[in-house]
């Protein structure tokens, strides 16, 4: 995961990504990323939820 925080409260999901921040262009350089967690990632309850998250915006760059 790239800029990504997670955590359950009170049977939440609560997830927190820093937009100021910006990992690079995405692979085919039409988006800037901003946060990803590569993939599904579990959360390690013992029901085995998983979720995935790309958080990007438009590139910059012409």
């Amino acid at each position: 995961m790239e800029n990504v925080e997670y955590k359950i409260e009170k049977n939440k999901l609560v997830i927190t990504v820093d937009l100021s921040k910006r990992l690079g262009p995405s692979k085919s350089g039409k988006t800037e990323m901003i946060a990803t967690t590569k993939g599904n990632t579990t959360l390690g309850t013992a029901d085995g939820i998983k979720f995935g998250l790309n958080v990007y915006a438009p590139s910059k760059a012409k």
